[in-house]
């Protein structure tokens, strides 16, 4: 039984996307089947592992909106491992379309559940709103990861997410868990960084990854190749930080598959 992981924040410029490729990435280098699916309009997910926006016919609109069965929109990613159900623009009106089909709120589940079985793990990048779209994500979802930027007002926005996470908890999906909190854009230089660090964790506690994300040139710069950072380069700072995640994440789940072989 494979897991499926959201990753949302409604602030953008949180790393959002950037961990969404690199942790998915690094966990099929470390040996999982991982889908991947790009559930924000703006596509950054597609492009940044090296798809041409301009040459996707079909996406998750198409299974969202048309039914359309996602085996047959799956893309093969450069990284052995790991798949792609592909963004386009069109997403940008299905919040709107979905409204009146019945049960829209879990929509992506069902999409999910047609393919969740061929892969150890499915990440979500959710967009940068709490719209449908998103409550569709954290509805379809086994746990959700949080990334918090170490820098002004992280915390702020955060008590929005959370009181829709209670809700979609109460409402839709009681299973729903936090999987953790992300420290990214990290910079051990500047005090700002370690204040925000010590007030997550005063906060949220063991809720938040030991792994922090630092600042990187080199993570930043392997979107525009089209490459996770850990096939750019697989020495930096950045891909090295992201294997760590991968790693911390799988043994956070250990007793879980455990339990499921037992099962």
């Amino acid at each position: 039984m494979s897991k499926v992981i959201a990753l949302a924040n409604q602030k953008g410029g949180v790393g959002k996307t950037t961990t969404a490729i690199n942790l998915a990435a690094s966990l099929a280098v470390l040996g999982q089947k991982i889908l991947l699916i790009d559930a924000d309009p703006q596509a950054n997910s597609t492009s940044g592992i090296g798809f041409d926006l301009r040459k996707i016919e079909n996406s998750i609109y198409e299974c969202l909106i048309d039914g359309t069965d996602p085996h047959e929109v799956v893309l093969s990613s450069e990284t052995k491992g790991m798949d792609l159900i592909p963004s386009h623009i069109d997403l940008v009106g299905a919040e709107i379309e979905m409204l009146n089909i019945p049960d829209r709120e879990m929509i992506l589940k069902k999409v999910i559940e047609k393919i969740r079985d061929d892969y150890d793990y499915v990440l979500i990048d959710c967009s940068p709103s709490l719209g449908l779209l998103t409550l569709n994500a954290l509805t379809a979802a086994d746990s959700l990861i949080i990334p918090v930027q170490c820098e002004y007002f992280a915390l702020e926005g955060l008590g929005k997410l959370l009181n829709t996470i209670k809700m979609i908890q109460n409402r839709l999906n009681p299973e729903l868990e936090i999987e953790g909190f992300l420290l990214t854009m990290y910079d051990a230089r500047l005090r700002l960084s370690n204040q925000v660090v010590e007030e997550v964790r005063t906060h949220f506690d063991d809720m938040v990854f030991e792994t922090i994300i630092q600042r990187n040139i080199k993570l930043s710069e392997a979107p525009s190749y089209g490459k996770p950072v850990v096939l750019y380069d697989a020495n930096s700072k950045g891909a090295l930080s992201y294997l760590n995640l991968a790693r911390e994440m799988l043994q956070n789940n250990e007793p879980e598959e455990e339990e499921m072989k037992e099962a």
